[in-house]
């Protein structure tokens, strides 16, 4: 059996990014940005004020007590089209454009009013309570870069930019294939010696969710001619996701209608618990993840293996290092096997992370894994654990 860390550099070997498309701006959200933006117009676009007051000239509000006439008034998009002279004032609102001539804003509060007459009853330099054009920035800027995850705050700063279509990534297809006579789709009629399926699904939502296009295959019967017609299927995909089928005669069958179409197999068994029947090869340069039947071991391997590879896919750092923190319970020494732990996470109020694994890790207890936060990593042949040793874990995307 090859290391976790062997298999992962083994399955990213060779991954690049998919080509690039145009979006519009609405339909970038989780999105990887192909290229880099710039700001096609300036922010603010001109002088705008920052309060509620009156736009006046610094030189006519030297002394307090200054009497000055309102010759106006400018909204935001409906701005003051004169020209503030000696003794004028514009009445002005946040975010309006700035009144030529005027080089201040006084705000409403430090004002009294008397018909057409404004009283300044303080003093203040010039450009004080004024934003000026390309404050925040100026066109031509870069601001979001190649590689970028396109996010709210993202989207909001490109629509500010101007940019109303974006280059980003194609969405990777991934195809993902479950196997086996004992599984059945959920609604369907369950049999005696039957199963409903819960890795398609869940492998569909982790796609999607990770910014693939999720392509369900369907459940494959355990025969030659449905898994080759169903493999068949994947050709156009980025990737191709199989799963089912722990035992070493299960994943023979696997493996001899992959090699029969093609398929260059790199391994098979990996140092990982839950989940040691792992498979890994490229058919037809499309690459081939075989994850365990067990719900568990597919989604913990998804977790370890299919998410950095999406991630790739996407032009993105594919492995996001995990975190540090505290164990909040015992655990016990480890054997030769990369351990992850399904756990709860919590942040305790001096901020720090304390992870506590549940007491069931049986790689078929789906609830847990639903109810985790984490994947606590126990490394081969790690000690025992107690109650506030440092840990490492991987926050899970979905966790509670």
């Amino acid at each position: 059996m090859i290391t976790v860390d062997v298999a992962l550099e083994r399955v990213l070997a060779g991954l690049a990014p998919t080509a690039t498309e145009v979006v519009a701006l609405p339909a970038a959200l989780g999105r990887v940005l192909a290229e880099d933006a710039c700001a096609r117009l300036a922010h603010p676009p001109s002088d705008v004020s920052a309060m509620d007051g009156y736009a006046v000239r610094a030189e006519d509000i030297a002394q307090p007590g200054s009497r000055l006439t309102v010759i106006g008034e400018s909204g935001a998009g409906h701005p003051f089209t004169g020209i503030v002279g000696p003794g004028q004032a514009v009445r002005i609102f946040t975010g309006a454009p700035m009144a030529k001539g005027a080089c201040s804003v006084v705000m409403q509060e430090d004002t009294s009013r008397e018909a057409d007459i404004v009283i300044i009853t303080t003093t203040q330099a010039a450009g004080r309570h004024v934003r000026p054009q390309g404050a925040d920035f100026s066109v031509g800027e870069c601001l979001l870069k190649a590689g970028t995850l396109l996010g709210p705050r993202q989207i909001g700063l490109a629509a500010a930019m101007n940019l109303p279509w974006l280059t980003v990534r194609r969405r990777p297809r991934i195809a993902i294939l479950s196997t086996g006579d004992e599984i059945v789709m959920p609604g369907d009629p369950v049999g005696p010696a039957q199963i409903v399926s819960s890795n398609g699904p869940a492998l569909a939502a982790m796609i999607a969710q990770a910014g693939g296009e999720p392509v369900q295959l369907g459940i494959a019967k355990d025969s030659r001619n449905s898994l080759s017609a169903m493999i068949k299927a994947a050709a156009g995909c980025d990737l191709l996701v199989t799963s089912g089928g722990a035992s070493v005669g299960d994943y023979d069958l696997v493996q001899d209608v992959l090699a029969e179409q093609g398929l260059e197999l790199d391994f098979w068994k990996i140092a990982i618990r839950p989940g040691k029947p792992l498979m890994y090869g490229k058919l037809k340069h499309v690459p081939v993840l075989g994850l365990p039947g067990n719900p568990v071991s597919a989604m913990v391997c998804a977790y370890v293996f299919l998410l950095p590879m999406l991630r790739a896919l996407q032009g993105l750092t594919p492995v996001v290092p995990p975190v540090a923190a505290r164990l909040g319970g015992p655990v016990k020494a480890n054997d030769g096997r990369q351990d992850y732990q399904r756990a709860s996470l919590e942040r305790r109020p001096d901020g720090s992370l304390v992870a506590t694994p549940f007491p069931r890790q049986d790689s078929a207890v789906v609830s847990g894994l639903a109810a985790a936060g984490c994947l606590l990593i126990r490394p081969p042949h790690a000690p025992e654990g107690k109650d506030g040793d440092p840990v490492l874990v991987m926050p899970l995307p979905d966790g509670t």
